[in-house]
């Protein structure tokens, strides 16, 4: 393997191609003369080139050692930044954290928080990436991602969940339609294909069905959207009713429409909670922020 100069004596470089001078050089650097001197020389031999042009009044940087010097402040300030990302992944909450969110709870969840999150924790540089869940739990496996915030129950190997709060559905249909009373619902009194659902791969489909008791799923449109916003336009078209999570039913999604949300008796509920690997190192720290969701959504 090549030999590579060490950061000493690159800092030392640095040092003298900015003073000019080894003993002030050498000042600089807390360290005696005669050490700056060898450390240069040695810097030089494993190079195999010289970058000093040494007479006795003074110091000359040739070309090649300006050219040194500048890839060794390049080097020096990447040395400082990975050594603040590794000073940032040992503090709780500090640093950049790449928070996965699936589009069914991160428009509804996180916009009313981000102002508390940004005041509370001012050193956390908070990335957001939006996917389905099965391309999030990929991503965070690959250690793309750092945390997930998902709706269960969902599929999921080596990782460690904190359950944030129950999330309940609700039914939604355009106000005055046909298509169901409210006060009187019951999914096996609705029509076929009347009820709207997101397409295979959004987990808010398997979970709606599942808590709102669709066992006939000849009740399901063969239509599915590949949006939540898509859903609510169908619906707002009153070509159908859905089921949608509380979480949305202040949202602007709804807000403006002429769509009415409705409790379900005995409908059943989806978890929202944080994911992450098995024995991150942040552990501590991603549980600090499951708290402040769950006391601030």
């Amino acid at each position: 393997m090549q030999k590579l100069p060490s950061v000493r004596q690159l800092q030392y470089f640095v040092a003298l191609a900015e003073l000019g001078h080894f003993g002030r050089a050498a000042e600089a650097c807390f360290v005696s003369q005669s050490a700056f001197s060898t450390a240069i020389q040695e810097l030089e031999q494993t190079l195999g080139a010289q970058l000093v042009d040494r007479t006795n009044r003074k110091v000359i940087i040739n070309s090649a050692g300006r050219e040194v010097a500048a890839q060794a402040r390049i080097c020096l300030r990447e040395l400082q930044a990975i050594t603040r990302l590794a000073g940032d992944s040992t503090a709780p909450l500090a640093g950049k954290l790449v928070l996965g969110v699936i589009p069914t709870i991160g428009p509804f969840l996180l916009p009313p928080l981000m102002k508390k999150l940004r005041r509370t924790f001012p050193e956390l540089r908070l990335y957001l990436k939006e996917q389905r869940s099965d391309e999030l739990v990929a991503g965070l496996q690959q250690g793309a991602i750092d945390l997930l915030l998902l709706a269960l129950p969902y599929p999921l190997k080596n990782v460690e969940t904190q359950v944030l709060f129950r999330d309940s559905f609700l039914l939604a249909c355009r106000k005055g339609t046909t298509l169901v009373d409210p006060a009187k619902f019951s999914v096996d009194q609705l029509n076929p294909e009347s009820v709207l659902l997101l397409e295979d791969g959004h987990c808010l489909r398997d979970h709606a069905v599942s808590a709102c008791h669709i066992r006939e799923l000849d009740k399901v449109n063969r239509f599915a959207a590949s949006s939540l916003h898509t859903l609510l336009e169908m619906v707002e078209s009153d070509l159908g009713i859905t089921f949608v999570p509380a979480m949305a039913r202040d949202s602007a999604l709804l807000r403006g429409t002429h769509i009415a949300t409705y409790p379900v008796r005995s409908a059943g509920h989806r978890d929202i909670a944080l994911v992450w690997r098995k024995g991150s190192s942040h552990g501590e720290g991603f549980r600090t922020l499951g708290n402040f969701i769950r006391e601030n959504h």
